[in-house]
């Protein structure tokens, strides 16, 4: 079961697959795990609920340092491109494709983890958010 369209469409997927083979919907990690979430907090007091929100939508509103770093770095390389071309291209090195390969990686684990935790800072707001609005009903 591979599928490019992204985390939405997998949960699908997966949840067609376990309703195909009769399997419980709660017995699923994915939906274990967010029962857990909401278990943990459904047993905070409200008053401290709410701090944990606020929180947490600072978290999930932060720009951080990795949005810092996908900005800056590249000027600051730019500023500095005609010593840098000289030191990375010296006598046919192939220095630069070392340092393109180690920058472009870094980048990529930075800003996908980046997007990993913003993701569960809302999965968190949203479960805390629902729990404060079915206390207040």
């Amino acid at each position: 079961m591979i599928s490019f369209r992204g985390d939405a469409h997998k949960i699908y997927l997966k949840m067609r697959e376990a309703s195909n083979k009769g399997v419980s919907y709660k017995n699923m990690k994915m939906i274990k795990e967010m029962q857990e979430i909401q278990d943990f907090y459904q047993s905070i007091e409200t008053d401290t609920l709410k701090k944990l929100y606020y929180r947490m939508m600072k978290e999930r509103n932060g720009s951080g340092i990795v949005l810092i770093f996908v900005t800056a770095v590249p000027w600051y390389l730019f500023l500095f491109s005609g010593p840098l071309e000289e030191f990375l291209m010296n006598n046919g090195s192939f220095l630069w494709l070392a340092f393109t390969i180690i920058y472009f990686s870094i980048l990529t684990i930075m800003v996908t983890i980046h997007f990993r935790e913003n993701a569960w800072a809302t999965v968190h707001v949203e479960i805390i958010r629902d729990i404060l609005n079915e206390r207040n009903e």
